[in-house]
């Protein structure tokens, strides 16, 4: 039982880096897309250069507020959905 645990707790990490590294992706591909530097993006958004940074390349867990103000300022729409179970 443990075990089992063990690999959903696993997957559960694997999962969530990857998530991280898709929204990445897609914040940094809006943001080449609008012709906007990190620095000017980080300023716009009240964050600094090495967290847009991490947070481009999945390296950041972001809370919900920076991904927000991330978000507004490129125009990128965020909405939560619950699951069904």
């Amino acid at each position: 039982m443990h075990y089992l645990f063990s690999r959903n707790k696993l997957r559960g990490k694997l999962y969530n880096r990857m998530l991280l590294t898709e929204i990445g992706l897609q914040i940094k591909a809006r943001r080449e897309t609008l012709r906007i530097t990190q620095p000017d993006l980080a300023e716009m958004a009240g964050i600094s250069v090495n967290t847009l940074y991490k947070i481009e390349r999945g390296q950041a867990n972001p809370t919900i507020r920076i991904l927000n103000k991330l978000f507004v300022v490129l125009g990128i729409d965020f909405s939560l959905q619950t699951k069904n179970t």
